[in-house]
């Protein structure tokens, strides 16, 4: 038995600590307020149980809603990264994050069909001006070797938080209803901005990034980077049926209950936390491309989709999972960092947002269709349009891998 504990310390133990060495002061700090912010966001794999089951709405509604979730991501993801090159990263996200928690609170006092769509489009546009602020403060914040185990930490954060949300979401709802979960996303938003009031100063700030360029490209002439956004879009229709139809297939298709979905769900950040970073690290050496990695992310969440079209077996739904899980962890990390890669001096924040707004338009479209598509034609039949979304996304990925290598062509 201490042989065991020996090898597990020191072979796998110490190999793990070693994969957050080398990460600057700054990104721990954000990290650790990433954790705050997302430790209570557990309304969100809900909220399609939430507006169907507390208040009643029909799956159509139910899907227009969600769009102006994502409607509002997208305005807010170009707001904030307007907003990230006039007045700077740290003044966004503290008032995102300070308004954000006010906002969530006040959500829950609103239940009409209207009232929600205005309501869900405020809060998202306020929340995700943070995300490229937050972006462009790891690029400032991380040394150049390090940006994309940097861009895997905050990952993690989000990850640790969220892992123990949905469970926890669930056992809230079944005590004292869905109210607690506005609350306790208000209130962690609103303690994650008073965190980052006292810790990361900007007077404190030191740029570790010594790439310069006398003439900001844009970034909507860089037709590789516009591929690449084509693509995420593609991706992130495919990955966000997991927080919108995917739940309600769980209960509809399996009979799950909201605790079981929460397991189910919280199994995805499980394996992000103990797995993403080591992971990242290993593929980082790996000699891969970012490119190369992200194709086969998309393959694997897109046949995450093919597990959920093999009936009464539940084993699939964790297998599912698990691969969908894979693929995310890869995507992410090596996407954000080639964006990262991308971006030029000076234009920062529009590229950042481009980024950002990528997943927003998944958002406005990606949960509408899918809750339109169930109503019309089905579980079954939605999950193979769904695989042949992702199909594309891989072949816009592989275009993107030719286009790269005919640009270094021609920069030589």
């Amino acid at each position: 038995m201490k042989q065991v504990i020996h090898f597990f310390y020191h072979r796998l133990g110490k190999g793990y600590i070693r994969t957050f060495q080398g990460l600057s002061r700054e990104v721990w700090w954000l990290a650790l307020i990433t954790l705050i912010n997302r430790s209570g966001t557990m309304v969100i794999p809900f909220l399609s149980l939430y507006l169907r089951e507390n208040l009643e709405f029909t799956v159509p509604q139910i899907g227009w809603i969600m769009s102006c979730f994502g409607l509002g991501s997208v305005v807010g993801s170009w707001l904030g990264g307007k907003l990230t090159d006039i007045i700077g990263f740290y003044k966004v996200m503290v008032y995102s994050l300070l308004l954000t928690g006010i906002l969530f609170i006040g959500l829950q006092y609103v239940d009409t069909f209207v009232g929600l769509c205005l309501g869900i489009f405020l809060v998202m546009l306020v929340a995700d001006s943070f995300r490229p602020a937050i972006f462009v403060a790891l690029n400032a914040y991380s040394k150049p070797e390090n940006k994309t185990r940097s861009v895997t930490l905050i990952r993690l954060a989000i990850n640790l938080g969220f892992s123990a949300g949905p469970a926890i979401g669930g056992i809230i709802i079944t005590s004292v209803g869905y109210a607690g979960l506005f609350w306790i996303d208000g209130i962690t938003c609103i303690a994650a901005s008073f965190v980052l009031i006292n810790v990361l100063h900007p007077k404190k700030a030191r740029i570790l990034d010594s790439a310069k360029s006398l003439n900001p490209v844009s970034a909507y002439s860089d037709r590789p980077f516009l591929i690449f956004l084509v693509a995420m879009v593609l991706f992130g229709w495919v990955f966000l049926q997991y927080f919108s139809t995917v739940p309600l297939y769980y209960k509809d298709g399996f009979g799950l209950n909201e605790f079981k979905i929460g397991l189910l769900l919280g199994l995805n950040g499980i394996l992000i936390f103990l797995l993403e970073m080591p992971l990242i690290k290993w593929l980082d050496h790996s000699g891969k491309s970012k490119i190369a990695l992200m194709i086969i992310s998309s393959f694997l969440v897109g046949l995450s989709f093919v597990m959920l079209l093999i009936p009464n077996f539940e084993i699939v739904l964790i297998i599912g999972i698990i691969l969908m899980t894979v693929g995310e962890m890869i995507l992410f990390p090596f996407s954000n960092a080639f964006a990262l890669e991308r971006a030029k001096k000076g234009r920062q924040g529009e590229y950042m947002a481009l980024y950002s707004i990528s997943f927003s338009i998944s958002h406005i479209f990606a949960h509408n269709s899918g809750m339109q598509s169930i109503a019309a034609i089905g579980y079954e039949k939605t999950w193979l349009a769904i695989i042949f979304l992702a199909l594309i996304c891989v072949f816009l990925l592989l275009q993107l891998r030719r286009s790269l290598v005919k640009e270094a062509t021609y920069e030589r």
